[in-house]
């Protein structure tokens, strides 16, 4: 998990230094970082957890 995590979350932000390097689509590409550091954060949060709570 914490190997998906880092890759998204690179690739966040690679995506938000991408968005003002081209032309077309800079809103798309910028919120698709957003999204992509956010799931790099809540995954590890979600799946994380090993005890079940009662």
């Amino acid at each position: 998990m914490f190997i998906i995590s880092l890759i998204l979350f690179l690739g966040g932000f690679a995506l938000f230094g991408l968005a003002f390097n081209i032309d077309d689509f800079q809103g798309v590409v910028f919120a698709a970082g957003i999204i992509a550091v956010c799931l790099a954060m809540a995954l590890p949060m979600h799946f994380g957890s090993t005890q079940k709570s009662r």
